[in-house]
């Protein structure tokens, strides 16, 4: 790696002093492109490896369509290249690589390259039809140690199809989640500053007033943080403070934060359980007095309660199990699976949702604010043809 990193870094030193020179697609192809495939591995002097101006008799191509170049290992081509000149914009040049691409089932990763920057396709979206975004992009008047290690994943001998197609779907997620990242650090929204709150145990329940009175606190500590990472790097330990319990709150029964109930043993209620009803309380804030939202322990599971009645209950969080999860009182619709889903969450067959950690919760706000509509509808709890409802029948 340290003889590849150098390798990489002269050519970008090239590429910068011989880039103003390249004005045709032919000099940038000899001047800059060719280079670096060699710094990769794939000699373009090796036939085998590097073939140029490839042509194949595929479905969708035309007979006199070449593609420039097509880079081999094992007899199979693997990658498709397309080179314009130093000075050409990239952009709107991508028809004739999709083509060869989408004909081509085996190749899943094609180039565009002016030599300065290369712009890495592959088929995340749909099989065999490459994506119009790329899922890696390396400026070489501009490069960074983490392209280096990127690039590294393009030798020849480490150019993998699964190891490859692994590498993209990561890529695009690492820049969506980066993009996300950065925003909330230059602009952080409500949720993300309750996050932060509820996290840093600032507070138990946060008014819309404190969540606007912290945002800038929030923002400043963002780039105290920031700074502290760059100094010491992501591998030194976080000091965390444990703020002191109020002096009303309950006492600990037990020295991992359990309160037992006197007058039955088998009621424990946990650290993780009271946390639970402190994220419902705060994501509800607004849409329903604190006090309104109770909870309420059993031997078997711990309720989050509208007004404090049993039938009136939002949310069951089962955390005496392997992996704990919640249901709600609403059903599990489509719609809503899909948004757990979408936030990373399993949803069991038993319409159990399965959290890790209770801060999980936050992130499924929108089923709290149905669940507490719910809960607020008396029409949802009359008898019906003499009958109550089962929870009421239960109490």
């Amino acid at each position: 790696m340290p003889d590849f990193k150098d390798r990489i870094t002269r050519h970008s030193e090239h590429v910068k002093n011989a880039g103003p020179h390249c004005s045709t697609e032919e000099t940038t192809k000899q001047a800059l492109i060719l280079p670096l495939l060699d710094v990769l591995g794939f000699s373009p002097y090796d036939p085998t490896k590097v073939k140029a101006e490839y042509g194949a008799n595929l479905p969708t191509i035309k007979a006199n369509e070449r593609v420039d170049y097509a880079l081999f290992v094992d007899d199979n081509p693997v990658m498709y290249i397309e080179a314009k000149s130093c000075p050409d914009r990239l952009t709107n040049h991508t028809g004739q690589l999709a083509r060869y691409f989408n004909a081509t089932p085996d190749v899943f990763v094609a180039a565009i390259t002016n030599g300065r920057e290369w712009r890495f396709f592959s088929d995340q979206k749909h099989s065999n039809i490459m994506d119009t975004t790329p899922f890696l992009t390396v400026d070489f008047e501009n490069i960074a140690d983490s392209d280096i290690e990127k690039l590294e994943r393009f030798r020849y001998g480490r150019f993998n199809p699964d190891g490859m197609r692994t590498f993209a779907e990561e890529q695009t997620l690492q820049d969506s989640f980066t993009t996300t990242i950065e925003g909330c650090l230059r602009d952080p929204d409500a949720d993300f500053v309750r996050f932060i709150a509820c996290r840093s145990d600032a507070c138990g329940r946060l008014t819309p007033k404190q969540i606007e009175t912290y945002t800038p606190i929030v923002k400043k500590s963002l780039a105290e943080a920031i700074s502290k990472v760059v100094v010491g790097g992501l591998n030194v330990p976080i000091a965390r403070q444990i703020p002191s319990p109020p002096l009303d709150s309950p006492q600990c029964d037990s020295p991992n934060g359990d309160i037992i109930d006197p007058n039955n043993p088998k009621i424990v209620t946990t650290e993780a359980e009271r946390r639970v009803l402190e994220i419902v309380q705060a994501i509800l804030e607004g849409q329903a007095d604190p006090d309104e939202i109770i909870g309420k322990d059993t031997e078997t599971y711990f309720s989050v309660c509208y007004q404090g009645k049993n039938n009136r209950w939002l949310l069951r969080y089962y955390g005496n199990r392997g992996t704990p999860f919640a249901m709600f009182n609403i059903p599990m619709t489509q719609e809503r699976t899909g948004q757990a889903k979408r936030a990373g969450l399993e949803v069991r067959s038993n319409n159990g949702i399965s959290l890790t950690k209770p801060e999980h919760l936050m992130k499924l706000s929108n089923m709290f604010f149905d669940a507490l509509e719910y809960c607020k509808d008396d029409e949802n709890f009359r008898k019906k043809n003499g009958s109550n409802t089962a929870d009421e029948a239960s109490e």
